[in-house]
């Protein structure tokens, strides 16, 4: 019998919480197969079996917490491989095959696998095709009125004898929540934080994505996103402006002559913010490529806690949710972070006639301890010149 326990995730991480098992207790698995989910501040990730096996009794349940190096279940080696194959045979069984994340969730929502059609290789049911089943048996089944909250309501000291409906529901909040809520809080009382706007014609742009989108999609299976062009144009900026690229530390200016970007993407449970190294030695492919692996692994909680550590300056998209105009908040000890916003037709003088033009507000929240006004105008109408101009951008003028 051999302990599973909660492994490094990650530097100043101590503590985890269990999130659900992928296995039960007596059931098999192969080596390196998932077998429960760790939830810790920054990311939810999956602890694969050491061996092929059979998990004999979990320690720590659903909603536990474990600290690094605690052992969180028993596990017995060498009587497994002959069983494990068979629950990836589909001739072993009459049910459908389905992935470990889709088994989860059909076992939580009590649905059978003869329910869900798979689309995975084989026929194997995943984790979006049982999502989508659910979703298509509600909206089948839903009623013409709006029904009450689900879950364990509790009375709402706002709520009537005669209003029973109106309830609330209280729900933990998960650590990477809680994380959240204590880095927005601390940006707020550690930072003298301002912000400063401006606006860019997105018109260059968006005829450049207009006349080379096809090609570039071809050759590299990936869109030009707008992203790549504002990476490019923030790590030129920092280089003309450094002011914006350091930190404080124990009294002292510390200024990175490294270009590592933050790159904030919606999550499961919250805004994560996973880093591209090395910014300034990529192509806009390779931007394009590893924001788009960022953003699908942050949905499926398979960020790694490394991948969001560090970075010396942060770009936040919140135009994707429709906002016109934001302040951005800080994300210590970075002094600067970029906020784009949704691209609005607008009319705009040019040269002495009205004209629409496709414009994108512009929020440069920065740290005025190290940043003055100055330094912090300069490099937001530097990345709007860049964004206005993007040839600019391949001639690094």
């Amino acid at each position: 019998m051999q302990e599973l326990k909660v492994p490094s995730v990650g530097e100043s991480i101590v503590e985890v919480e269990i999130g659900a098992w992928l296995k039960k207790e007596g059931e098999a698995f192969l080596a390196d197969e998932p077998l429960v989910e760790l939830i810790t501040d920054k990311a939810t990730l999956e602890l694969p079996a050491p061996f092929a096996g059979t998990l004999k009794k979990i320690l720590k349940a659903q909603g536990e917490t474990a600290r690094v190096g605690e052992a969180i279940a028993l596990l017995e080696a060498g009587k497994a491989e002959a069983q494990a194959p068979t629950q990836v045979s589909e001739e072993a069984s009459p049910e459908p095959l389905a992935m470990p994340a889709a088994e989860r969730v059909m076992r939580e929502a009590g649905v059978s696998p003869e329910e869900v059609v798979g689309t995975g290789l084989g026929g194997r049911i995943l984790k979006e095709d049982v999502e989508r089943y659910l979703e298509e048996r509600a909206a089948s089944s839903r009623p013409a009125e709006p029904a009450p909250p689900p879950a364990a309501p509790l009375p709402s000291p706002q709520a009537p004898a005669d209003r029973p409906w109106r309830v609330d529901e209280a729900v933990p909040m998960t650590p990477l929540r809680r994380r959240i809520a204590e880095r927005l809080l601390q940006a707020r009382q550690t930072t003298a934080m301002l912000t400063t706007f401006n606006e860019a014609d997105m018109s260059a742009v968006i005829a450049l994505r207009r006349e080379l989108g096809e090609a570039f999609q071809k050759k590299h299976g990936v869109k030009l996103g707008f992203m790549s062009f504002f990476v490019k144009a923030v790590v030129q900026a920092l280089k003309e402006i450094p002011e914006l690229n350091a930190e404080i530390r124990d009294g002292t200016i510390v200024y990175h002559r490294y270009y590592d970007i933050g790159i904030a993407v919606g999550g499961g449970e919250g805004l994560v913010v996973p880093v591209l190294r090395d910014a300034d030695r990529l192509s806009f492919a390779e931007i394009e490529k590893q924001i788009a692996d960022f953003a699908e692994r942050a949905r499926t909680k398979k960020l790694k806690p490394e991948e969001l550590m560090g970075g010396t300056f942060t770009i936040t998209n919140g135009g994707i949710y429709g906002s016109l105009n934001s302040t951005p908040l800080l994300n210590p000890p970075q002094v600067g972070i970029l906020g784009m916003h949704a691209i609005q037709e607008r009319p705009v003088a040019r040269e002495g006639q009205v004209v629409i033009r496709p414009m994108m507000y512009l929020a440069l929240s920065y740290d005025h301890r190290i940043v003055d006004g100055r330094e912090a105008v300069t490099f937001l109408r530097r990345v709007k010149e860049l964004i206005e101009n993007p040839v600019r951008l391949l001639l690094e003028v």
